[in-house]
């Protein structure tokens, strides 16, 4: 049988990005054809997102789930986790991405390859294009945080651009709790990178370019606050120790 996609996208005030990646998504129905379907979490949007998901009645076979208000990608990432892992099986694939169309998904099947070759996780290896100075500064140094002292080779930390097995989620969910997905901001991807690794799953990197061109309207991450997280995570996370 085909292994499912399930993909999980947080989207806050993407209005303008919206219709685009929805037809992304339609021009790939190969995507949805073993029952799969695409979960936008809304974070508290104020631009109307949530109405533009209603309101879509196109071949996307969509689901909305809906924040009162906004909170971060960190909490949207772990409320559509805990909606799709509650009725996929364990080999079904768990897609996530940016809302904003940057994630090439014509990289998706090569990020499938590695996983049906035995990667539990395969992270987009960013190849960046057309991104500010600031931007990549802030990638290199997350990254550069997390490989230093949390002693993970994986090159991307902060990429939302992700396949993970639905066991492999689960299992991070069971191991840790509540503790799992602590960060509500940017740095969550960090945090589920460090701790999957730390229980064994097999992590892959694939290089994806990123082209901020694609994207409408300013970015919403916060520079100074999602570095800030990172530091502060890191801290926690020595202070705690690997676990065991």
């Amino acid at each position: 049988a085909e292994t499912m996609l399930v993909f999980v996208v947080p989207v806050y005030n993407e209005a303008e990005n919206l219709p685009r990646l929805l037809s992304d998504f339609e021009g790939r129905p190969e995507l949805f054809s073993s029952g799969g379907r695409l979960v936008l979490v809304d974070d508290g949007s104020t631009d109307g997102t949530p109405d533009l998901v209603r309101e879509y009645h196109g071949r996307v076979p969509v689901e909305l789930v809906q924040l009162e208000r906004n909170q971060g990608p960190g909490v949207a990432f772990r409320t559509g986790f805990e909606a799709v892992l509650a009725d996929c099986a364990d080999n079904s694939l768990v897609v996530t991405l940016e809302g904003d169309t940057t994630s090439d998904l014509n990289a998706l099947p090569q990020m499938l390859q590695r996983e049906a070759e035995g990667a539990e996780l395969v992270v987009a290896d960013w190849r960046m294009v057309n991104v500010s100075r600031v931007r990549r500064l802030l990638s290199r140094s997350a990254g550069f945080v997390v490989r230093r002292a949390l002693g993970l080779q994986a090159k991307t930390v902060s990429s939302f651009f992700r396949v993970y097995r639905a066991s492999a989620l689960r299992h991070g969910f069971d191991r840790y709790g509540d503790e799992f997905m602590r960060e509500t901001g940017f740095a969550c991807k960090a945090e589920i990178l460090v701790k999957l690794t730390a229980l064994g799953v097999r992590v892959e990197e694939v290089p994806v370019p990123l082209d901020w061109s694609r994207r409408l309207g300013k970015s919403k991450m916060p520079v100074l606050r999602t570095m800030l997280a990172y530091w502060r995570m890191l801290l926690r996370l020595r202070l705690a120790g690997a676990p065991s």
